[in-house]
């Protein structure tokens, strides 16, 4: 069957969705634009476990698991059941819960920055609720970023600015309409693993810096002395040094990378992976930093919601109970030595590396405008081979070996093809997709 007829109903679903929802999805990683278009998946049906169904029941293994939002697979017993449960009891109440007081404690027992904590429904207004403690404990306006760190206006207005590598929007692709211009110069960009250029941007506004807010990293460790030499940084200029562990939390180490890395900073932000797929986001940190928060306004109804608070309570002991760290680094090496050995196999130049938890793919080509092409032709066939992935993989605890062994006979597969396209010459005229687009870049590798 042709592939666009194979995914007919998500293709008719997208059409309908562009006269109803603005950009047609609400997240932008999201969109069909970031995979092959006509031939990968847009809409799902169900999941479980490291597959889901399409809306035209086509089954995939999934490498995206919800942008790192599935930690221990789709739809998993212990969490859902737990979830169940707590519905019965009440999904929110009119008073405090007391899951709150327990979750809290849990967080302080993982994360080694943690003594008290605030929770949120999502990563994007955990950081700004991150934001506005440091700028209230301190008395100053300025943070300092690296990363990707929500869509809210305190950090989009860094896109009146430019990125101090590339001269761009700091987030290339994504214009700041709708952000007050007044707002210009109150975030500010540095180049992750350089540490003189941070030096040099903190004595530049000496005394105005409330925060150093940063991804630890993403998908390769940090230079040997990095993370330890912003920590100090912080220390000597009375700023906040705060961890986004969003998207790299849990996995390495349950209490995320400053435990994987021992580096502790004085505020972490959680989410995604810390409940399954359930809203859930937290601000965890030192008491110094966190206590004066109780007399700055941040105050929202379904952030005491207990669904979220129970799934994170049921993820996290699930993630201890099932020994996940050394689980993800078995099958992330797994799968990086079976991607490597396909490369080899198919005579293609490249190699799959990166950290275990989120290995990504690079292909060596001789021309690197073929990039764009070259990668989305690996994200088409794939997706034709009922892989559903892009140029990284995030894993969840429900990956079996089969799953992995699959993946890389496909993989190898649509390597030799892309090492005949490249061969002969005709690479662009493989591909039946729209160049799949980046949604934005992110300052961290």
């Amino acid at each position: 069957m042709p592939n666009q007829q194979r995914v007919a109903r998500s293709q008719e679903l997208y059409r309908r969705a562009e006269a109803l929802i603005p950009g047609r999805t609400q997240l932008i990683s999201r969109r069909s634009s970031q995979f092959a278009h006509g031939h990968s998946p847009i809409y799902a049906s169900r999941a479980k476990g490291a597959r889901f169904i399409d809306a035209d029941e086509n089954e995939y293994i999934d490498w995206v698991n919800a942008v790192g939002a599935i930690i221990l697979g789709h739809a998993d017993a212990a969490v859902d059941g737990a979830v169940k449960a707590q519905i019965d009891r009440g999904s929110i109440y009119t008073l405090n819960s007391a899951l709150e007081i327990e979750l809290a404690e849990l967080l302080n027992e993982v994360i080694p920055s943690a003594e008290m904590a605030r929770y949120t429904k999502g990563g994007g207004e955990a950081n700004a609720v991150a934001a506005r403690i440091a700028r209230g404990v301190t008395g100053r306006s300025l943070i300092l970023f690296s990363g990707y760190h929500g869509w809210h206006d305190w950090y989009q207005s860094a896109n009146y600015l430019v990125d101090p590598e590339s001269g761009e929007f700091p987030f290339a692709g994504i214009e700041p309409i709708g952000v007050p211009e007044e707002l210009a110069g109150t975030a500010l960009p540095f180049v992750w693993g350089d540490l003189e250029g941070l030096r040099a941007l903190l004595g530049a506004h000496e005394g105005r810096v409330a925060a150093i807010m940063m991804e630890p990293m993403r998908s390769e460790l940090p230079p040997p002395g990095y993370l330890e030499g912003v920590r100090q940084l912080a220390r000597e200029h009375g700023a906040v040094l705060i961890f986004d562990e969003v998207s790299c939390g849990f996995r390495p180490r349950i209490g995320g990378v400053q435990a994987y890395l021992g580096v502790r900073p004085d505020m972490t932000v959680l989410a995604k992976a810390m409940s399954n797929g359930y809203p859930m986001g937290a601000v965890v940190g030192s008491r110094a930093v966190m206590e004066p928060a109780s007399r700055m306004f941040i105050s929202s109804s379904y952030w005491s919601d207990n669904l979220g608070l129970v799934a994170s309570l049921t993820t996290i002991r699930e993630l201890e109970r099932r020994h996940s760290a050394e689980c993800f680094e078995a099958i992330g090496l797994s799968l990086i030595k079976r991607l490597n050995q396909a490369l080899s196999d198919a005579g293609l130049a490249g190699a799959c590396g990166g950290v275990f938890w989120n290995p990504s793919l690079q292909l060596e080509l001789p021309d690197d405008s073929l990039r764009a092409v070259a990668n989305t032709l690996f994200i088409q066939e794939m997706a034709r081979r009922d892989i559903h992935c892009n140029m990284s993989f995030k894993a969840t605890l429900a990956h079996s070996p089969e799953d992995i062994e699959r993946t890389a006979q496909c993989a190898g597969e649509v390597f030799a093809l892309i090492k005949g396209g490249l061969e002969r010459g005709d690479l662009q005229s493989l591909l039946d997709s729209d160049l799949s687009q980046e949604p934005f870049r992110r300052l961290v590798r």
